[in-house]
């Protein structure tokens, strides 16, 4: 898969659909025919995957050994809410209302491409995520997370 990049400000209409922006929607061209899905994230966001994606993480969590209660607990919580999605004829998906109000989102969201996934925020949480790290702390954060990578290039580049 291709990874996904891109920053949308879209609306919830009043049935809690939204559009797919034009421009991510190309990015995505097995979507219409295999669905997406959504699912609670981390940080009181929601996350977006293609049916691919969702699989391939489905079989990473079947290889978990479930005598083990930790993974027991980790799949429950994790699939608890995962919802598909499948795009009507006018391009737009309808989120549960139950996902919307676990990630307390309203009217106005972001959609935040993150690799292989689509991170979904409110328009609010998201700008206070973003302003939570200074410009000194993403540096630091960048050294501290990419500075031990070699890059495939040679020493001296």
């Amino acid at each position: 898969m291709n990874y996904l990049i891109g920053e949308y400000e879209c609306k919830l209409d009043t049935k809690g659909r939204m559009v797919v922006p034009a421009s991510l929607k190309r990015q995505l061209p097995d979507a219409e025919r295999e669905g997406l899905v959504v699912n609670r994230g981390f940080e009181k966001n929601l996350v977006i995957y293609t049916r691919s994606e969702w699989n391939k993480l489905l079989g990473q969590l079947a290889r978990l050994n479930q005598f083990q209660p930790k993974n027991r607990d980790f799949i429950r919580k994790f699939m608890s809410g995962a919802t598909e999605l499948m795009l009507d004829s006018a391009g737009r998906v309808l989120l549960p209302k139950a996902l919307l109000e676990y990630a307390e989102i309203g009217a106005e969201l972001v959609l935040a491409c993150n690799l292989e996934k689509i991170e979904v925020w409110s328009k609010v949480k998201y700008q206070e995520s973003l302003d939570g790290v200074s410009e000194e702390e993403f540096s630091d954060l960048a050294a501290q997370v990419m500075g031990g990578f070699n890059f495939g290039g040679d020493e001296n580049e």
